[in-house]
């Protein structure tokens, strides 16, 4: 059970840039890509999103820096409300999030409501020769209408859970000085997301021309 319901709560009982930190950038495709479990709790998950937002998609990650129990930190993705995150969530039309999970085994799991674009992701990780897989039956599925992924602008986004046996091999390591060192794998998956999520950035961007135009 998590420590702590919303993010209310964590605030009263841990200090910002000692406990945890916020990191974010706002980018122009109406596409997130948020790590909302970063830092020490799911560690590698920040990195590899800030990799795929790239500059042109919006960023966020919130990232635990205790010593021990970063984990009292994880709020869940249905209560997660920390109010930079949400403003963010009101501006984006897609949101992707990255998670970790503990398995050792190297393993992508494809949840969220957005099954399209589950399906381009899907293809071009296969296609990179990462072993995913959608997810079923399983409490990592992201299927709640309340989980951050899904409060987009078209109420439906992603969420991506990745073994820690795969995070571990596009680092060093896992600590935070050996995720300073991504290896050709990191490069990769993030290159293979990008290339996905491309096609729907021209979209948005020209969905957007119209508007303007109008």
């Amino acid at each position: 059970m998590d420590r702590y319901p919303a993010f209310k709560n964590l605030a009263q009982g841990e200090q910002r840039d000692r406990d945890y930190r916020i990191r974010w950038r706002a980018g122009g495709s109406g596409i997130a890509i948020f790590s909302i479990h970063g830092g020490l709790i799911e560690p590698g998950t920040a990195r590899i999103a800030e990799a795929i937002a790239g500059q042109e998609h919006t960023f966020y990650a919130f990232e635990g820096l205790k010593h021990s129990g970063n984990l009292s930190l994880h709020i869940t993705s249905t209560h997660f409300d920390e109010p930079i995150a949400m403003g963010l969530v009101r501006d984006a039309e897609i949101i992707i999030t990255i998670h970790g999970f503990a398995a050792p085994e190297p393993m992508v799991q494809l949840g969220g409501l957005d099954d399209e674009l589950k399906r381009m992701i899907f293809h071009e990780l296969h296609a990179s020769g990462f072993p995913v897989a959608m997810c079923e039956g399983s409490d990592l599925c992201g299927l709640d209408q309340n989980n951050i992924c899904n409060l987009c602008g078209r109420s439906m986004g992603v969420q991506m859970e990745i073994s820690r046996g795969l995070r571990a091999l596009m680092f060093r390591d896992l600590s935070p000085q050996g995720r300073r060192y991504p290896t050709q794998r990191f490069v990769q998956f993030a290159q293979a997301v990008r290339r996905a999520i491309a096609p729907l950035a021209v979209l948005l961007s020209e969905s957007q021309n119209l508007e303007n135009t109008d």
